[in-house]
């Protein structure tokens, strides 16, 4: 497994929060991502670098944190970003008990760090907990919008986490991180581990990150959607077995409807049109299937719906350039859609 942290090597500092944060090419949405991070005061930010070529780098030094250049001769994962980051936190004197992890086109909550670490201060099984992200600009295009109702997951506890997420640091150190490789879905595979080694993700009923998807144009969702396939499956196959079961109803779904239906369709086009057509009905009536069922406003319940469906298509996509590259004995390339 392509992970290698080590324990901390001093001793924590009880109730200290560090934060890593990640990006490349964020601009303006950086600077007010560390900003926001030393309003919440955390205590030590590391920010950890992909190649930017916007200034990024000096933005960084210049408000105070300890910046990371990532190797890019070597390939780019976030999961890799991750990592460097914590391995600096894990190396000096006085290591955090908690770490935030952030991505740089968020803002992190004032109050969020003191909800969090109160919850795993009260809940010593806790290992993770993450609260509400936000879509900056939902209105700006139906995308945004998808990806704000994407955010909401249920409160309570829940099967992983996403980018944004306080941890225990040490449970991080234990689990070996993140897995370097994965190109997506690093977040929950690594919380399949930790969960696996006995501990809890939870989700609170609080406001945790503004996150600005920067979603306007159709080709971006594809792309997006695509990628989420691809960790669908890569996800399957690590920990699909029983009793996890990870991501496996996802890849199937993705399987039925994006590729196995439209080819069944296709093919019986020639021989039974009738019943070619019949069953192509299958997709409008499962649109209005998933738009009659959602507690959300009429616009969003039939977007949401129109979406789920079509997206299976470039899900199924991404299946399938896992299953390519496995075969081939080929790395996965980092999909893009910003």
């Amino acid at each position: 497994m392509n992970t290698n942290l080590h324990p901390a090597s001093g001793k924590a500092v009880s109730g200290a929060i560090d934060a890593v944060a990640i990006g490349r090419n964020e601009g303006r949405r950086l600077t007010d991502c560390l900003a926001s991070l030393q309003r919440a005061g955390i205590r030590r930010i590391v920010y950890v670098d992909s190649g930017s070529t916007d200034g990024s780098v000096l933005a960084a030094e210049a408000a105070g944190a300890s910046v990371i250049r990532l190797d890019m001769t070597q390939p780019f994962t976030a999961a890799r970003a991750r990592n460097a980051g914590l391995e600096m936190l894990l190396s000096m004197d006085d290591p955090a008990e908690f770490v935030q992890m952030i991505d740089g086109d968020c803002e992190l909550r004032s109050s969020w760090p003191s909800e969090g670490k109160a919850f795993l201060d009260r809940n010593r099984e806790a290992v993770a907990v993450c609260g509400r992200r936000r879509e900056r600009a939902a209105s700006a295009s139906v995308y945004n919008r998808l990806c704000d109702v994407e955010w909401d997951t249920p409160v309570g506890k829940a099967l992983a986490c996403g980018g944004d997420a306080l941890f225990r640091l040490d449970a991080l150190a234990k689990a070996g991180g993140y897995r370097a490789d994965l190109i997506a879905g690093e977040e929950p595979e690594l919380c399949v581990r930790l969960r696996a080694a006995g501990g809890q993700i939870w989700r609170l009923d609080a406001e945790m990150t503004l996150h600005d998807a920067a979603m306007t144009r159709f080709s971006q969702w594809w792309r997006r959607s695509r990628r989420a396939g691809y960790a669908f499956a890569e996800g399957a196959a690590l920990h699909g077995a029983a009793p996890e079961r990870h991501w496996v109803a996802q890849t199937r779904r993705a399987v039925l409807w994006g590729l196995a239906l439209p080819a069944a369709i296709v093919i019986l086009a020639g021989l039974f049109p009738s019943l070619s057509a019949m069953m192509a009905l299958i997709y409008p009536a499962q649109i209005l299937r998933l738009a009659t069922r959602r507690g959300l406003s009429k616009r969003l319940s039939w977007e949401v719906a129109v979406f789920t469906v079509l997206g299976k298509f470039p899900e199924a996509m991404g299946v399938l350039s896992y299953w390519r590259n496995r075969i081939g004995g080929r790395a996965g390339r980092l999909i893009e859609y910003k």
